[in-house]
């Protein structure tokens, strides 16, 4: 495995994470060779090179062309506000660029088919940063369901709720701006939609309603401006397999802060997740005794890789940006050839035509097809 050039664009929250992770791959798993922090691009010059000592990157630019056109570079982090995704992501594509993107892929499911096509037509690895499907708790949910342990799935459950939007006198910024998506649907719905992804398939159709909590929110220097996104929404699913399922999410539930409630109910059983507590699963199974029987809790440990990575004990618990370390792991050894548990773009499309398809469903108030274009063709 060749040592890798890394280039990250944008150093908020998600920036900070990807910094983190490239900066402790190696020391966590041992297997890789150390990435080499090569270059950092920022909205200006200050701010890149402040964040490049701050991150331990080489060189700092305020201008990411730059970036993905340098030939020591072998993969971009992409950490930007989604409606960036797109240019930045195709560029460096063609410039010959590993990708990792952060989640939404774009806010225009035309974009993302465009950064699909770049990807295919490069040869190169292009992924999403869906880091709950790391989570060493998912894995072993997908071995309970692959085992057949609770049987056969019929209906599914997941509800992600968090309350970052929940005060309406809160200033109006760009999370409730028309060009950042749909609102709650594409911002971090689409979290829970990965985990329903790797665990039991895809969605084949839709049933939506989105709502605006707040009408309009204030703005710096005295007026209000009309909310343009959706903060709330409600969809009815048919998966793939044929059973059912629901998918509720909302970014203005007071007191919920990072809350992903997964439920998968079977013909011998259910599994119970919740991402506020992410390091234990409930698992319920119909055998035995009945006065016996009742929900286990499993509680996460070394014996859930790659737990033991991290920490030799159990139930001492891994955090957000552990998973994001876990990812980066993943795309490291995508990009050296071997089998890895990633999203990367071609999945990550069919999640982006799925929540399109709920958005649409909700202005239109009908089911959708999942895979139906914005034209209404399959």
């Amino acid at each position: 495995m060749k040592v890798l050039g890394v280039g990250l664009i944008g150093t908020g929250y998600m920036g900070k994470c990807h910094a983190l992770a490239w900066n402790a791959v190696a020391s966590v798993f041992g297997d890789v060779p150390r990435p080499r922090l090569a270059m950092l691009a920022e909205a200006s010059q200050e701010l890149a090179d402040r964040k490049a000592r701050e991150l331990g990157f080489e060189r700092a630019t305020g201008d990411w062309r730059s970036l993905v056109s340098d030939p020591t570079i072998d993969v971009v982090s992409i950490t930007t506000p989604n409606a960036f995704h797109p240019d930045m992501a195709i560029a460096a594509l063609e410039a010959g660029k590993h990708v990792w993107c952060e989640k939404p892929m774009a806010t225009r499911l035309e974009d993302a088919e465009r950064m699909l096509a770049a990807a295919c037509a490069s040869g190169r690895v292009a992924a999403l940063g869906y880091n709950y499907i790391q989570n060493p708790v998912m894995r072993l949910i997908r071995r309970i369901l692959s085992d057949g342990q609770i049987g056969e799935v019929n209906h599914v459950r997941l509800e992600m709720d968090e309350d970052f939007m929940a005060d309406p006198e809160d200033p109006f910024y760009w999370k409730s701006e028309a060009s950042s998506g749909h609102g709650a649907l594409d911002d971090f719905g689409v979290h829970p939609l990965s985990l329903l992804w790797v665990l039991l398939g895809g969605v084949r159709r839709v049933c939506a309603h989105m709502l605006k909590p707040y009408a309009d929110r204030p703005v710096q220097g005295g007026g209000r401006r009309a909310v343009e996104t959706y903060d709330i929404a409600t969809v009815l699913l048919e998966l793939e397999s044929g059973a059912s399922g629901l998918l509720a999410v909302n970014r203005s539930a007071w007191g919920r802060k990072g809350r992903i409630a997964l439920q998968i109910f079977g013909s011998k059983g259910t599994i119970v997740f919740d991402q506020e507590r992410m390091n234990e699963v409930q698992l319920y199974t119909a055998d035995g005794a009945k006065d016996r029987q009742g929900f286990c809790t499993i509680l996460a440990g070394p014996q859930h890789p790659p737990y033991d990575r991290f920490i030799p004990a159990p139930g001492h618990g891994l955090g957000f940006n552990d998973l994001k370390i876990i990812e980066c792991h993943e795309l490291m050894r995508r990009i050296a050839g071997e089998k890895a548990h990633l999203i990367d773009f071609e999945e990550g499309v069919r999640i982006e035509r799925t929540v399109h398809a709920m958005a649409r469903s909700a202005h239109e108030r009908r089911w959708i097809e999942a895979g139906e274009s914005e034209s209404g063709e399959s």
